[in-house]
Order: C-alpha cells, then sequence, then structure tokens
C-alpha cells in the first residue's frame, strides 16, 4: 500500500472516530443526570414551613442522611408562608435538575381547595420523589375528664347537640378540618373552636375552655408525659407505633381515619434517573433503624414509598380534604 493511500486511510478513521464520539456525546444525557454523578453539587430542600418545627427536624434529618449516602452536601431552606406558596413558587421556578428539591406535605393537598386560585397545581408542576413518614392525630381530654373514651364523648354529643367545645389550631388546618370530618363520621354536633397555637389549645382544655382537642403526638407529648392530658382516639388506620395503647377511630365506631405525611418532590420535568436515584437512597435511609428511632421521638413514623404510591396519595388526599371542606362550608381564602 502506498504512502499516500495510507494516509488517506488513517484520515478516515480519525474522522470516524471523531464523528462517532460526537454523535455519543449528543445522545447522552448530561454529566450531573450520568448514572453515579448526581449528585455533583449541594442539593437544597425548600420547605413550607418555619424552622424547628417537627417537619423542619425531620427534613434536616434525612438532609444529613441523603448527604451522607449520595456524597454531596443537603441542605434545608425554610420559607413558611401561607398555603406553601412562597416555598413552591420557588422549587417551580428552579431548573429541574435535581438541585432544587420541595417538602410537599397532607397540608399541600388541604390547600387546593381552600384557596380560591392557588398559583401551582401539586399534581402537574411537582415530581413525587418519596414518602418520608406518616403521622397520626390524637383526640385528647383533660386527664380528670368524665370522657373516659371516645365513644362517651359522642354520646353526651348526641344527648346535647352543640353543648360541647373542641379545640384545634387555625381554621384550614389539618386538625381544624380533622373536627370537622369527625363531627361529619360520627353524626354530631359540636362548636370548633380555633386557636393561633397548640400552647393556647392546651391551656383553654386544662382551664375548661374547650372538652376536646385535636393535635399531632408531638404538640401533646409534654402535656401526655406529664398526665395532664389523656388521649382517647389516634387517627390512623391501625395503631400507631406511637401510641399502641389508644384506639383507632374505627376502633371507636367510628368510620373514618386521618393520615399526615410527608413527601419529598422535585419540579415537574426532573429527568428519571434523578428521581430514581434519590427514591433508592430514602428506601434504604427510611428503613435504618437508628433513623426510624428518632423519627419516632418526633412522632413521625418513618416510611418510604414508591413515586407512583406518593402522587396516588396526594390525589386522593386533594379529593379526601375537597370533600370535607365543602361538607363543612368552609370559605375558600
Amino acid at each position: 500500500m502506498s504512502l499516500i493511500r495510507r494516509i488517506v486511510l488513517s484520515r478516515r478513521a480519525v474522522l470516524a472516530t471523531a464523528v462517532a464520539a460526537l454523535a455519543a456525546a449528543s445522545a447522552a444525557p448530561p454529566a450531573g443526570y450520568a448514572e453515579g454523578l448526581y449528585p455533583n453539587r449541594p442539593v437544597r430542600i425548600v420547605l413550607p414551613f418555619a424552622a424547628g418545627g417537627v417537619a423542619d427536624l425531620t427534613a434536616r434529618l434525612i438532609a444529613d442522611q441523603l448527604g451522607a449516602k449520595l456524597g454531596q452536601r443537603f441542605y434545608v431552606e425554610n420559607q413558611p408562608g401561607a398555603g406553601g406558596i412562597a416555598a413552591a413558587r420557588t422549587v417551580i421556578a428552579a431548573q429541574p435538575d435535581g438541585y432544587t428539591l420541595a417538602l410537599l406535605s397532607n397540608g399541600t393537598a388541604i390547600s387546593v381547595s381552600l384557596f380560591k386560585k392557588l398559583p401551582f397545581d401539586p399534581v402537574k408542576d411537582f415530581a413525587p420523589i418519596s414518602s418520608l413518614g406518616t403521622f397520626d392525630f390524637l383526640f385528647a381530654v383533660r386527664a380528670d375528664s368524665k370522657f373516659k373514651t371516645l365513644e362517651d364523648f359522642i354520646k353526651a354529643a348526641k344527648q346535647k347537640p352543640g353543648a360541647l367545645n373542641v379545640g384545634a389550631i387555625n381554621n384550614g388546618s389539618t386538625q381544624n378540618l380533622a373536627a370537622e370530618l369527625f363531627k361529619t363520621a360520627a353524626g354530631v354536633d359540636f362548636v370548633i373552636v380555633p386557636y393561633r397555637g397548640t400552647p393556647e389549645v392546651l391551656v383553654a382544655l386544662l382551664q375548661g375552655g374547650v372538652d376536646l382537642t385535636i393535635d399531632s403526638y408531638s404538640a401533646l407529648k409534654g402535656s401526655l408525659a406529664d398526665r395532664k392530658i389523656r388521649a382517647l382516639a389516634a387517627t390512623g388506620p391501625l395503631r400507631s407505633k406511637i401510641t399502641p395503647d389508644v384506639p383507632t377511630l374505627r376502633e371507636s365506631g367510628i368510620e373514618a381515619s386521618i393520615e399526615s405525611w410527608n413527601g419529598l418532590f422535585a419540579p415537574a420535568g426532573t429527568p428519571p434517573a434523578v428521581i430514581s436515584a434519590l427514591n433508592t437512597a430514602l428506601q434504604e435511609i427510611l428503613v435504618d433503624p437508628a433513623l426510624k428511632k428518632k423519627m419516632l421521638e418526633l412522632g413521625i413514623d418513618a416510611k418510604p414509598s414508591t413515586p407512583e404510591q406518593l402522587a396516588t396519595r396526594l390525589r386522593t388526599d386533594i379529593e379526601k380534604w375537597r370533600a370535607v371542606i365543602e361538607q363543612a362550608g368552609i370559605e375558600r381564602q
């Protein structure tokens, strides 16, 4: 073979290799999405809650574990505000690349029907990753209350409609709507008294201003431990690992259950490989006994899910609370 022919063939081979490499590079996903390379910089988790609350503490625990598992820093950014609107806007406006995530909750599902015009659609604007945990609410009375069971309270409410008071925080909160759902499911009438926060509700309960309150275990934990109040029922579908001696609503004769939740979401359009990487990490993190113990101390049952299961829970809860809000005639904000 002549020298000139060898040079021509060599140039053609180099050109073909370059074209093939260019085509492969064009077809491949961006480096940040490639398996094993996400994340390659810090990831923020935006919360619609203030610092120091149970959701905030939970998110920080999980952020630390995600960072250890995936080799990059995960940090929490608090953006509290009505309806979670501020936090949602921040996440939706971010690039859908997995570096800005959102914590959504049962409260997000409520907001869909509570607001006249919510400036985001949690079903369409977010991609579910995994649930983080669930928690029940407790129906509690003063320690010396004449109501020893929830059935006692229901019986008294039926004998004197409108005579009993139930204290719950903020109109439109899960606690407030749980009281509305209880009223309908039990077929009783009582007055729901709204308060700005749990401390005020507890003062009213201990002073006799209300006969019963509905709140999370974490909010009532101190008063329960001090034996100032007693739990009559828990709202979950099954007895809680946190309060195993407390009967459920169904065990108390009420065909209803209320299980609140927190979940991790990404902006819609986030690459499936990123969703998968995060879900896989959370599936491992949330079954770790040490983390589950810490979460239980906060009143949360750590519980991962598939993205599809979380999407179903969100849609189901939107419809559930829409019906409760409409039935109660709550004015939309």
